[in-house]
């Protein structure tokens, strides 16, 4: 049958690139395996040549593949799955090529674009390593084609195909059957973006978190080279520019995320032990480890191994925690995590492929790894670098355990065991003595030499650093103090050491750079990196436990939240569109709603927060972006207010136009006499008395006019009040009247008539969505410019020791 519309050409092209990509990292592996086990050059030089050709087809093959999935999701052609299912029309270019990466497939051929490129650039800079490298790279991008190339072997599925179309994954429906079925509604738009995901965050947050996971590699394969070739030290000092590029660019992919995180999702803050969050920061702490060990080798010939291991062990830990995001093991505790698809076993050996041949080569080598019988002097920089690179290692496999241990005991062993109530706390009761001793040793350990230490001067040196932390620490906790208490006074006091353990390190840091290098910024990035880290540090610390929450709910007005939306009403404000609310040092009101945005599928709200001592003032935007793929309902998108020392963060817990069901409530007729009590839902109503013709507040009724008001009380169950006053008047011998409402308890109310018995007749409405209304929540974050200084100080760190690295290496090959 031929299929009126479809773009058939893209798509075999696609599929011929993921082949010729799988053919060409094939041949790619066995030739620079065959030019590193070559003796003779002339083989060698043979070998090398045909391996290149072949990486260079590969990443043309690869980049290939990737331009044409964007062209074919930017061109809505949507007969193909991954387009359907993963863009619309409504979406501008930058999330259409989002919308890549958003899938499974798109984010393998993220990964392996990225390791491609890595490739390439070791391929002219790897020298004597690049073949032996090169084997082990391009053995990774074969077994990465072989998950897009959506194959059937026997019955088993290999990999996942992103050039499939529509009829081809639901080949069982019968609408397929008809030649015109791109011209039915359902194919004329895609499923759309997941909602958190359009955010600019996520338009470069992936590609350089992607990059990050594809660079581990890079250690692990010179370290695999080295056991191979037994040259097992030659490599260390080659690798570690690129070493260092791996930790910097993982560490701004990381808090790429945090930012996203902090500006896109609604748990109040930018990090919250995530299961996918950990995925990322598990590989980073252990290749940490690793590059602290691997400066101690070279400057001191100890911790060669424990390098090997902590290498092995980051690109298999990326691997692992890859596997967990993506085997849909998370499904029920991430947020953000893959589904299965199908490929759980493939996952599986993706990580088993790596790691288990990897480990097993390192024991066989293990007794031929230098190593000096003499143990490091205790007063020696590198037994304490040591130390420090073990607390991460043991940091990274504790966060492993956490995360792992619940999902994947429940999945094998088909039990329930509940997370932690406070999943949250569990992690940071462990990490934060982390977090001290680390401070710490990036405090002190730059004062001590390389293998020992005599004397008391680097005491002295430290003397003002220590005295300024002290000072710092005393001074914040008397002005300002830590109010995470509700953990008790133990963890309380671990809060106060963490923090004066990372000042300490940014000021005695900061002070190595000065007087002890004095300035000289090219040979500073390791105490650069430790001074970002402090303060750091610091930003998390204080945003976090002080942390406040600004919208105490004063108004009385209470929504009945559904339990699975773990908010506490108390926290929520509720604002009605129009009316000034207090919430603490603020008047707050809600101004209006708009769908700005072309396709209409995001709500702003205008909030604006007057501060009640002073005319000053903001207005925050936060949105609701109505939920893709069938969902119903809205997601929420925070806004936030900038200062120098805090941020207002403000988000729409809940709206009334975020329920689309109608106001079908009418009103219902009471008659009453003067002293009656009928009552509603979370409460009764008290008719007090009726007065003739009011001139009082908003009525001003002359004796010469009919009215009558119907003053009423209003009496909820937790015992707050309210009055409430219709009218009911005569006007141009017409009957009518003026309702009155009470917002707080959802009820309008109508005079509509006198009866007889000296009763009147009370019309009573009960509905939530009688006027425009948001629960807003808002937050203040202290300081949390902090964690984003820190951040780039850090980063800035190790391009500074990267940059000074690769000068030292290049200048002793020319003097060599």
């Amino acid at each position: 049958m031929k299929y009126i519309g479809e773009h058939p050409l893209p798509g075999q092209l696609g599929h011929f690139f993921i082949l010729l990509a799988l053919v060409a990292s094939g041949v790619a592996t066995w030739s620079f395996f065959k030019a590193a086990s070559a003796k003779d050059p002339a083989d060698e030089r043979r070998w090398k040549t045909l391996a290149r050709i072949a990486f260079g087809i590969d990443f043309v093959s690869v980049l290939s593949v990737f331009g044409i999935l964007f062209y074919i999701i930017s061109n809505h052609y949507f007969e193909y799955f991954y387009a359907w299912n993963h863009s619309s029309r409504s979406l501008s270019m930058k999330y259409l090529l989002s919308s890549i990466w958003e899938g499974q497939e798109g984010s393998f051929l993220l990964w392996t674009l990225w390791q491609a490129v890595l490739g390439m650039l070791l391929i002219r800079k790897g020298g004597k390593w690049e073949a032996p490298v090169l084997t082990v790279i391009s053995f990774a991008q074969l077994v990465l084609a072989t998950m897009v190339i959506g194959i059937y072997i026997a019955g088993i599925k290999i990999g996942s195909n992103p050039f499939l179309l529509v009829r081809e994954m639901f080949s069982e429906a019968p609408v397929f059957a008809r030649p015109d079925y791109l011209s039915l509604p359902q194919m004329q738009d895609g499923q759309g973006l997941n909602q958190l995901l359009q955010n600019y965050w996520m338009v470069i947050h992936p590609p350089v978190l992607f990059l990050g996971f594809a660079s581990t590699i890079v250690p692990f394969a010179y370290a695999i080279a080295g056991l191979w070739k037994k040259d097992f030290g030659g490599w260390t000092k080659v690798s570690l520019p690129w070493n260092l590029f791996s930790a910097a660019i993982l560490g701004l992919g990381i808090m790429m995320g945090a930012a996203w995180a902090y500006e896109s999702l609604t748990f109040g803050g930018f990090w919250a032990w995530d299961p996918v969050e950990n995925a990322s920061l598990v590989p980073w702490l252990v290749l940490v480890a690793g590059i602290h060990t691997q400066v101690i080798y070279n400057a001191t010939g100890h911790s060669l191994r424990a390098t090997y291991f902590f290498y092995i062990m980051s690109f298999s830990f990326a691997l692992y925690e890859s596997f967990l995001t993506r085997s849909g093991v998370l499904g029920d505790s991430s947020v953000h995590a893959f589904t299965g698809e199908g490929m759980n076993v493939q996952l599986l050996l993706l990580l088993l492929v790596f790691f288990l041949p990897s480990l097993v080569f390192f024991g066989q080598r293990y007794k031929q790894i230098p190593h000096i019988v003499k143990e490091e002097e205790t007063s020696s920089r590198e037994f304490w670098m040591f130390i420090g690179a073990l607390v991460l290692f043991l940091s990274g496999l504790v966060i492993t355990w956490q995360t792992s241990f619940t999902p994947i005991y429940n999945k094998i062993g088909g039990k329930s065991t509940a997370a932690p109530e406070d999943a949250e706390f569990a992690y940071n009761k462990i990490q934060i003595f982390v977090a001290i001793v680390i401070a710490l040793l990036t405090a002190f350990g730059q004062y001590l030499k390389y293998k020992k230490t005599t004397g008391y001067n680097w005491l002295k040196k430290m003397l003002i650093p220590a005295v300024a932390a002290v000072v710092i620490t005393v001074a914040y906790c008397w002005i300002t103090g830590f109010h995470y208490d509700k953990k008790g006074p133990g963890f309380l006091a671990a809060i106060y050491l963490a923090f004066f353990a990372s000042v300490f390190a940014a000021v005695a840091n900061a002070g190595y750079i000065w007087n002890t290098l004095n300035g000289k910024w090219k040979a500073a990035g390791a105490s650069m990196a430790h001074l970002g880290f402090g303060i750091l540090l610091a930003g998390i610390l204080i945003s976090s436990s002080n942390k406040k929450v600004l919208s105490y709910n004063t108004t009385g007005i209470m929504l009945k939240w559904d339990e699975r939306s773990k908010q506490n009403p108390m926290e929520n404000l509720t604002l009605i569109k129009g009316v000034a609310t207090d919430m603490g040092t603020y008047m707050t009101t809600f101004e209006h709603s708009d769908s700005t945005n072309k396709p209409g599928n995001i709500i702003y709200y205008k909030v604006s927060m007057m501060k009640k001592d002073s005319s000053e003032g903001f207005t925050l935007y936060p949105n609701l972006i109505r939920n893709t793929k069938g969902q119903e309902n809205f997601s929420n998108n925070p806004d936030a207010r900038h200062y120098w020392n805090k941020d207002v963060f403000a988000y729409i817990s809940y709206a009334d136009n975020m329920d689309s069901r109608e106001d079908t409530t009418s009103f219902k007729s009471f008659p009453l006499r003067i002293g009656d009590t009928l009552f509603y839902s979370n409460g009764y109503v008290i008719l007090n008395k009726v007065v003739p013709n009011p001139s009082e507040g908003k009525y001003h009724f002359t004796a010469s006019d009919t009215a009558l008001m119907a003053d009423l009380t209003v009496v909820s169950k937790e015992g707050n009040r309210w009055g409430a006053k219709p009218v009911f008047y005569v006007k141009d011998n017409e009957a009518r009247y003026m309702m009155d409402t009470v917002y707080a308890q959802n009820l309008a109310f109508a005079f509509s008539r006198v009866l007889e018995n000296q009763k009147i007749e009370l019309q009573v409405k009960e509905s939530s969505k009688m006027v425009p209304f948001v629960a807003l929540k808002v937050f203040e974050f202290p300081h949390i410019n902090l964690v984003w200084i820190g951040t780039i100080i850090m980063i800035a760190g190790f391009v500074i020791s990267l940059v000074y690295r690769n000068r030292q290496g290049r200048l002793k090959a020319v003097n060599s």
